[in-house]
């Protein structure tokens, strides 16, 4: 198997197609558009296996507020592994690969994670946010409690110190917010 790490523009057309089609395959009746888009712009990480994209994951840039201030969040997306690899160290490749990155260019990593795969993230040392979560929208800071306890955040040694039980803003993007 191999891992590629490549930021979206380096990947071609091709590339990102199968990328996209390997999201809708992972997750069917749970994928929209705007979920596609939030995966892009930032550095993706692809298993591959005798030329046939099996995994994907990617790291893009975002600001949470906490504690007053405005954080440098590497915000992990489409992490997706094809059903015949799972189990198989696939996904544990792809996150290495982007928690790798995390560490070096961010302030701290976070994701919204589904209830299958909290146990995954949280032996990598993933933590849950305790606190409420809110967004800054184009109308105003506005409360977003159906995400609270599906946050998970990344602490850094060389970032802030994070109180998991306080407040944690998102910055604003179409479709889910967080």
């Amino acid at each position: 198997m191999e891992v590629r790490v490549a930021h979206t523009a380096e990947l071609d057309a091709a590339t990102l197609a199968a990328a996209r089609e390997l999201l809708y395959e992972v997750f069917p009746d749970d994928l929209e558009e705007s979920d596609w888009e939030h995966a892009l712009g930032g550095i993706h990480a692809l298993a591959v296996v005798d030329g046939d994209l099996v995994g994907h994951a990617s790291v893009i840039q975002r600001r949470l507020v906490h504690g007053g201030h405005a954080l440098r969040a590497g915000y992990v997306e489409a992490v997706a592994v094809r059903a015949s690899h799972r189990r198989s160290g696939v996904g544990t490749l792809l996150m290495s690969s982007i928690e790798e990155i995390i560490a070096g260019a961010y302030d701290l990593g976070a994701l919204g994670a589904s209830d299958e795969a909290v146990p995954f993230y949280t032996a990598r040392g993933w933590q849950r946010w305790r606190g409420p979560s809110w967004a800054l929208t184009p109308s105003g800071v506005v409360r977003t409690a159906e995400e609270d306890g599906a946050i998970y955040v990344l602490p850094l040694p060389s970032g802030p110190p994070l109180q998991l039980d306080e407040p944690l803003m998102a910055d604003w993007r179409e479709g889910d917010v967080w």
